[in-house]
């Protein structure tokens, strides 16, 4: 049996909010809500962190919470993976970064699912190709067997800073589409910001935390909530997302 897991990339270095993934909501430190908003999935969770001396709090912090993860370099990312789903023997890699505290893990349990009913290990899924989704609900699926070719491969600086853009070129890639299922909302809400990489975002997370209890909430239920709450949501409206 293909053993799956999630690969979750976090470090305390961030160019527009250091230390972003330990800030608080509600008492709690925003990863807290990451680990389990993921762990939902039913599939186990793993961090990826630096071996910069910042990330020995990261390790503490798993160490502590009992979270496996494994520590590589802090700008080839992709090796980083590699190293992660080597150490802990994945065969099928669920890639998501730790600045989306409200990630949906029923969502993507469906979806790893369906990929692994498709037995094909060629096939590259993701629910962020044709955006719909908010920033901060995207996630990746890919084989080891892809993993491994990215790493021997790609020689950009940019392909191992982002882990999947050779993947994503590769013409052997199967299928790239959107998730769907009938339990899935339609429409189109990507111009929704509930990633953290500024301090607004920041803002928005906290009070959608704090004042409606969004780490509770379903993928429905959540982005009934983003609608509900412009005066929130345009907090954040104005950044742009860095390349990636």
């Amino acid at each position: 049996m293909l053993r799956a897991g999630i690969i979750s990339q976090v470090r305390m270095g961030s160019t527009r909010l250091p230390g972003k993934v330990l800030l608080p909501a509600a008492g709690r430190p925003l990863l807290d809500y990451h680990i389990a908003r993921l762990r939902q999935s039913g599939l186990p969770v793993y961090l990826a962190t630096t071996t910069e001396p910042a990330d020995d709090l990261l390790a503490t912090y798993a160490e502590t919470n009992k979270i496996p993860y494994h520590r590589g370099s802090e700008a080839d990312v992709l090796a980083r993976y590699y190293g992660t789903a080597q150490e802990f023997g994945l065969d099928v890699i669920v890639r998501v970064t730790s600045d989306c505290p409200l990630v949906d893990g029923h969502l993507i349990g469906a979806a790893v699912e369906r990929y692994l009913a498709e037995g094909n290990p060629l096939v590259y899924r993701s629910n962020s190709i044709i955006r719909t989704f908010p920033r901060g609900l995207d996630f990746e699926i890919f084989s080891m067997q892809m993993l491994a070719e990215a790493h021997t491969i790609a020689t950009l600086p940019y392909e191992r800073e982002h882990v999947t853009p050779y993947i994503k070129a590769n013409p052997a890639t199967a299928g790239r589409v959107i998730f769907r299922d009938e339990m899935w909302p339609d429409g189109d809400f990507s111009r929704f910001r509930i990633t953290l990489d500024t301090a607004e975002d920041y803002e928005v997370l906290r009070r959608l935390i704090e004042d409606y209890h969004a780490e509770q909430l379903d993928v429905s239920a959540l982005l009934a909530l983003l609608e509900a709450h412009p005066e929130i949501m345009a907090l954040n409206a104005h950044i742009e997302q860095k390349t990636a």
